[in-house]
């Protein structure tokens, strides 16, 4: 598959996870009488990564994040000159997934991004109020599992098919786990994209999401080479 065709796979598949995830958190977890809350708005995460990919994974391997990225090429899986096309693709489709949810979601009489628009945070922005050192444990902890269970689930070992399943419910616990500390990013594309509406301070935080959950994700892929290692 040409270089192309794995971008546009990556653009549109992190497109569908920020309007699919942060579009049931914004529109529609604290609807009246009828919201979705915590659970489903994690379900809805999950469900974006995997209905993306099974749609798309055939093409580009459906990272949709540049963390998942990173850690497959620190597990052996992901050639080093294909990182910066993901991560553009990626980043690229996040923030068109951000801005159309900001079509839709400003239709609503009194809406106001800045109040957060499903960006992440910590300190006085977590939705818990966690402090800084809690939000980078959390991140960096929770995007290395999420890399653990992806290597796993791809591996030539595992079974065929079931990969995205396996994939998509990590993703789901991961965020009731971690919605109370940042809101849940575990991905710097879903960060960027709602970030770049929702203002001054959701920009000035964006670093930790960024260097956390890529950090995590490069000693998971360490680790598990190491672990798979026959020597």
């Amino acid at each position: 598959m040409d270089l192309s065709r794995k971008m546009a796979a990556e653009f549109i598949g992190t497109f569908w996870l920020v309007l699919g995830g942060c579009g049931s958190a914004v529109i529609a977890a604290a609807f009246p009488q009828v919201g979705i809350g915590l659970l489903g708005v994690s379900l809805a995460f999950g469900l974006t990564v995997l209905t993306g990919a099974y749609a798309f994974g055939h093409i580009s391997g459906g990272h949709f994040n540049p963390a998942v990225t990173a850690g497959l090429w620190a597990g052996g899986r992901f050639p080093a000159n294909q990182i910066a096309p993901y991560v553009v693709a990626q980043v690229l489709g996040a923030i068109l997934g951000a801005s159309v949810l900001y079509l839709i979601a400003s239709g609503a009489a009194g809406f106001d991004p800045t109040a957060g628009f499903a960006s992440n945070g910590y300190g006085e922005h977590s939705p818990g109020g966690y402090s800084l050192t809690s939000a980078a444990v959390t991140e960096a902890v929770l995007t290395a599992m999420f890399l653990l269970i992806i290597l796993g689930a791809t591996g030539k070992n595992a079974p065929a098919g079931f990969a995205p399943i396996a994939i998509g419910l990590a993703l789901t616990l991961i965020h009731l786990i971690s919605i109370p500390v940042t809101n849940t990013s575990v991905n710097p594309a879903r960060s960027t994209g709602p970030a770049l509406f929702a203002g001054a301070w959701a920009l000035q935080q964006l670093w930790l999401f960024w260097l956390a959950p890529i950090a995590g994700a490069i000693a998971a892929g360490f680790l598990n080479r190491w672990l798979n290692s026959e020597k």
